[in-house]
């Protein structure tokens, strides 16, 4: 799903690729997406991902609050577990968002 939040606003572009275990992998992930939709601050996420590689994008009001996201105790240990067996390699990169813009994709039903 696309998402179009107001800007200003801050993107965290999380970039990976992983390794061959799924342990709890899924998951994590899913509450990873449940607490962070709880934090202050939060605008939405908008992810892509094959069997091995992976883009999730999520979208911040501020830094404060990406600090904040980063260092809840829960998503700590997450990200501890990715490092030590989910990922072979991942890469994070925080932007700011000055201006964005797009056209909603209209649903077309098939007779």
């Amino acid at each position: 799903m696309l998402i179009n939040p107001p800007a200003p606003c801050y993107a965290v572009i999380f970039s990976s690729i992983r390794a061959d275990t799924d342990d709890d992998y899924q998951a994590t992930a899913e509450r990873m997406l449940e607490l962070a939709a709880q934090q202050d601050g939060f605008l939405g996420v908008e992810s892509v991902r094959d069997s091995r590689q992976g883009i999730t994008i999520s979208y911040w009001r501020d830094q404060a609050a990406i600090t904040a996201w980063r260092e809840h105790a829960e998503h700590r240990l997450a990200r501890e577990a990715g490092r030590e067996k989910w990922y072979r390699a991942f890469q994070v990169r925080i932007c700011k968002v000055e201006r964005s813009y797009g056209f909603p994709v209209e649903e077309t039903t098939e007779s």
